[in-house]
């Protein structure tokens, strides 16, 4: 009896053992700050479907999506570019949802809309008072991202010939750009329009509204896809990821948040 209670310890304790040696399936992804906190609740949602598999999410701006990708520092980089350059060529891209780049201001900012022309004159410098687009006498604080910033890149890329004033106030993610801009009435920056809340106001740019209607018309014209960047193939669990985020549900999730889904 107690050779049988002996070898039945000894079975379980190896089951156990054997249990807690196979650890989770891991991806990482990194870079666009505007789609990150939509992959943090995908990643969530696809944790909760599938408990052996960890995803991390983490930012840092398209650059670093693209060089994660290439190095393998992540499996999978995100990045938020109307062109993606050379340094993306030998990598699988993966165009996962569309974003719409809106123009904010303060809620006080009396404004309502500015022609594209005007937005290029006023993040070049060559506007640089509020009264010169119709609004209060009042210097107009210029918030812009960093070199490297995907929402920067496509940004200029859309409005064209942007030079971006040496004064300008730089931040380093979507989210620094809104509070900047809801505590300040008298600036003005740029971001995905999927992260427009009450503390900002998005400005119409040549009579068309940052909206999701106006963005899949085609009217508005200030659009870029997000793209997913991997090394290699499409394979194993980072085919299932993707695979997921291209469902219904990963769509329904996109659209849900803000964002526009791939097709």
């Amino acid at each position: 009896m107690k050779k049988i209670m002996l070898m039945s310890f000894v079975l379980i304790a190896a089951l156990l053992m054997g249990g807690c040696g196979k650890g989770k399936a891991s991806l990482t992804l990194a870079g666009s700050t505007a789609f990150q906190p939509f992959a943090e609740k995908l990643a969530d949602q696809y944790m909760n479907i599938n408990p052996d598999i960890s995803v991390t999410v983490q930012g840092g701006g398209s650059a670093v999506g693209i060089q994660s990708a290439n190095s393998g520092a992540a499996q999978i980089g995100m990045a938020d570019l109307v062109v993606l350059p050379a340094e993306a060529e030998g990598l699988t891209a993966t165009v996962v949802a569309k974003d719409g780049i809106a123009i904010v201001v303060n809620p006080a900012n009396k404004i309502s809309g500015l022609t594209t022309e005007q937005v290029r004159d006023i993040f070049n410098g060559k506007i640089t008072n509020w009264k010169d687009v119709g609004g209060i006498n009042a210097p107009i604080t210029v918030v812009s991202r960093e070199a490297g910033s995907g929402t920067r890149s496509s940004f200029e890329e859309i409005v064209g010939n942007i030079n971006l004033k040496r004064d300008a106030l730089i931040q380093d993610s979507n989210g620094t750009i809104r509070e900047t801009v809801a505590n300040d009435a008298n600036s003005v920056g740029y971001l995905s329009h999927g992260l427009i809340n009450e503390k900002i106001k998005a400005l119409k740019v040549d009579d068309q509204e940052c909206s999701t209607e106006a963005i899949i018309a085609g009217n508005y014209k200030l659009v870029r896809p997000i793209f997913l960047l991997v090394k290699g193939n499409l394979e194993g669990e980072i085919k299932k990821f993707i695979d997921y985020i291209l469902s219904d549900e990963g769509q329904n999730t996109i659209k849900a948040d803000g964002l526009l889904p791939a097709k």
